[in-house]
């Protein structure tokens, strides 16, 4: 075990941004609040046969790459792990986080690393759930996220990733559902920013009073807002009041917008999003007579964009509804014409379900953490055992959540269908968390 007063030298970081360092006894230790290249002295607070967890408790050597936390609850929150460390070097430990994992879980190196997507370092979340919780013993309502590794609630009255205007509602937030009749039986509301609108979702576990309703919409004049209410599930979410603007984002390079419900998953920072679009859409090179599958369509954030370059999009999620309102999406911008979607279990894909698809020129995959395993390998099957009149796209476009799947999905792609990994760099979608968002591009032969 690490001494009390054992000096610890940081190596590096790790996936959940804590400082890693080995002991006297060779045991790896992972460090929280400690970054690489300081010299610290931690407080042990669980340990293994082969590494221990611990906490900063002292520093002698401070990283040059240290710096002041930009919020005051840093620290409290558990939203943001990163805001000590500088936002380049944040974007450089992603980098290597990425290219780590491609070679160690996938025995990949890419042939080139791209320049990293990077954009606003605050204030830049434009989707967040803050939990909602009435402390019966102080009578009083916090609104906010959890605090780091706890159920409570963090007591934040503002948060620098909100957008200004939102972290300036936290304190009217609270006060809005302190005064609610049911103010015990609300335990969160969601934030969905578009580029018109600002939708709040609350959810309730009991029917609202009119007084309750009354009080929402006095302070969606007041703010500015449209509330949506959820009963249950993500399903049953409905807008309070019809009429107003309609939420809403768009990807002005393209001409598109793309309407949604609070609820559904877009991208969490509209910046970042635009600009990882054009780039996805430069590195696939659609050709006016290809024809492109995009997987993981959700709303067609990639599909609509890939339409307006290509013959044909084919866009397949895995449920109905998301498709439905894809086609919506699509003849709203007038792609309907070049777009078709299909609803299907994207986790159990057989090489015979790929071949029925037909033959596409390029693929955009945009999967979830769990990875496009399956995907990859029909792709693996169908190198090993071709099936007649079908042939694997040329290039695949692979924008990650998880670099840990990506790095396996990569593996298969690699050493056993057939590609090239040409290019992979990191996507900065997350400004001070540990969150790694990746992009990687595979080419055949």
């Amino acid at each position: 075990m690490t001494a009390a007063d054992e000096w610890l030298k940081v190596e590096s970081l790790d996936l959940e941004a804590q400082g890693v360092a080995h002991n006297a006894e060779g045991k790896v230790v992972f460090i929280d609040g400690a970054l690489p290249g300081e010299e610290v002295l931690v407080s042990v607070q669980r340990k293994k046969n082969n590494w221990e967890q611990a906490t900063m408790v002292a520093l002698r050597r401070e990283s040059s790459q240290r710096v002041t936390p930009g919020c005051r609850h840093f620290g409290t929150c558990g939203g943001c792990k990163m805001q000590h460390f500088h936002v380049g070097a944040q974007v450089a430990t992603k980098q290597r986080a990425l290219e780590d994992a491609l070679w160690h879980l996938g025995k990949v190196k890419a042939e080139r690393v791209l320049r990293p997507i990077e954009g606003p370092a605050w204030g830049y979340r434009y989707r967040a759930r803050l939990s909602v919780r009435y402390v019966v013993k102080k009578e009083r309502v916090l609104v906010g996220f959890h605090e780091r590794k706890s159920s409570y609630v963090a007591d934040m009255d503002s948060c620098e990733v909100l957008p200004p205007h939102l972290s300036a509602m936290l304190v009217p937030l609270r006060n809005l559902v302190a005064g609610m009749d049911q103010r015990d039986r609300l335990p969160q509301i969601e934030v969905a920013v578009g580029d018109e609108v600002t939708a709040l979702v609350l959810r309730h576990l009991e029917p609202l009073s009119a007084p309750d309703l009354q009080r929402l919409r006095e302070f969606a004049a007041q703010h500015g807002v449209q509330w949506w209410l959820q009963p249950k599930g993500p399903d049953t979410v409905q807008l309070l009041d019809a009429g107003g603007p309609q939420l809403a984002y768009t990807l002005p390079e393209f001409g598109i917008t793309m309407p949604f419900k609070p609820t559904d998953f877009t991208q969490v920072n509209h910046h970042i999003n635009r600009v990882l679009v054009s780039r996805a859409l430069r590195l696939l090179d659609a050709r006016p007579d290809e024809r492109v599958i995009d997987w993981f369509c959700g709303l067609g954030n990639f599909t609509l964009p890939i339409a307006t370059q290509a013959r044909e999009v084919l866009g397949i999620e895995g449920s109905e509804a998301l498709v439905g309102r894809s086609r919506e999406n699509a003849a709203l911008n007038g792609l309907a014409a070049k777009t078709s979607f299909v609803a299907r279990n994207l986790f159990e894909v057989t090489p015979e379900e790929l071949a029925q698809y037909g033959v596409a020129d390029k693929w955009l995959v945009d999967p979830p953490r769990e990875g496009a395993f399956a995907l990859a390998k029909a792709l693996a099957d169908l190198a090993a055992a071709p099936f007649e009149g079908y042939r694997p796209p040329s290039r695949i476009v692979y924008v990650s959540c998880n670099p840990a799947t990506l790095a396996r999905d990569a593996g298969l792609l690699v050493h056993q269908a057939g590609y090239r990994c040409v290019a992979a760099g990191a996507i900065n979608m997350f400004p001070h968390t540990a969150h790694v968002e990746s992009l990687a591009v595979f080419e055949r032969g």
